[in-house]
């Protein structure tokens, strides 16, 4: 990701040889179609049962002998709460999908769809919570091993402000690095370089407590605490879904700048489809209750400011497709389809 424009540059040439590829190491669920709109790339794949991928993210070269390391990787996973139960409810069923590595850069998936549809599951599915882990059906591994619980390897930052109100920003942003014995010393070192890392001014802000802050600084140190600790697999629930506009599209800047940065893969859930298609390499929109996989959708990357990008006609042509998908999907679940 240290070479934007020579992502976007690639982006358009390298489609076909993607799709190409992607048909060719996944035969169980090859690409019939794709369909360029506006800034995206919709993936048309054929109808496969349960347990077989969906989609495959970044993969290999055919006639390739170095296989690439997955870093996400859904197996048929449904997920019933209250199982055998009345009140029994499914929110997702049968979702497969595979997320490679992409060294050096990482990958930015947006997770779309109706109320209700299972996005924040797959998030915590991922990040190994419970009520949502275990599955009751399929696997879901994290680079290659099952997920048993949550890991170091995944950070989190969720809607709600999860700040401690009693400790400092300072503290706040250092409790993981604490929690794993670092000394105070390099813990508060790495901490100030993450605090100016996330647009705060150390000076002023070390020393505040959570009651001080905006709702957009509070988020910024919730940023900071996660990727301090330098997860390979970054998971968001709606991060930004609580400020105004116009610092939701200064957060979506921010965020685009720090993946670079620390090139990990980030899975993002929003209800926000301009928010999805500006962050994402790739773009899942879940399909009504129980959610599955209905549409996948490669994206330009983010190269130029939020507030520019999201005002051109192409960008515009993606979301439209999107929200019109979104509403199909809407209506046949008032519907009772």
């Amino acid at each position: 990701m240290n070479e934007p424009n020579k992502k976007t540059d690639d982006h358009a040439s390298s489609t076909n040889e993607s799709v190409s590829a992607s048909a060719d190491s996944n035969p169980q669920a090859p690409i019939v179609s794709t369909e360029d709109i506006g800034v995206g790339t919709v993936i048309h794949r054929s109808d496969q049962p349960a347990g077989q991928h969906a989609s495959s993210s970044q993969t290999p070269n055919p006639g390739s002998s170095i296989e690439t390391v997955s870093v996400v990787e859904f197996d048929g996973v449904t997920k019933t709460y209250n199982a055998g139960q009345p009140n029994a409810f499914t929110a997702i069923k049968d979702v497969s999908f595979v997320v490679k590595d992409v060294p050096d850069a990482g990958e930015f998936i947006g997770i779309l769809g109706p109320s209700g549809c299972g996005k924040s599951t797959i998030l915590k599915l991922i990040a190994g919570l419970k009520p949502q882990h275990p599955p009751t059906e399929g696997s879901v591994k994290v680079l290659g091993r099952d997920v048993t619980g949550p890991g170091a390897d995944r950070g989190m930052v969720f809607q709600d402000y999860t700040s401690f109100d009693h400790r400092t920003v300072l503290d706040n942003i250092t409790f993981g690095l604490e929690c794993h014995g670092v000394r105070r010393k390099v813990r508060e070192e790495l901490g100030r370089h993450w605090i100016e890392q996330v647009g705060l001014n150390v000076t002023e802000d070390q020393h505040k407590y959570p009651h001080e802050l905006s709702g957009g600084m509070r988020q910024r140190v919730a940023i900071a605490r996660s990727l301090i600790l330098r997860p390979r697999v970054i998971l968001m629930d709606e991060p930004f879904g609580a400020l105004d506009p116009q610092t939701r599209l200064s957060m979506q800047d921010l965020l685009v700048g720090l993946w670079r940065k620390v090139q990990a893969t980030v899975f993002f859930v929003t209800h926000s489809i301009e928010e999805a298609v500006y962050l994402g390499d790739r773009v899942y929109v879940l399909s009504s209750s129980p959610g599955t996989v209905a549409r996948e959708v490669e994206v330009e990357p983010p190269n130029r400011p939020a507030a520019e990008m999201q005002r051109e006609q192409k960008f515009q042509d993606t979301v439209y497709y999107l929200r019109d998908l979104i509403a199909a999907e809407e209506a046949l679940k008032q519907a009772g389809m």
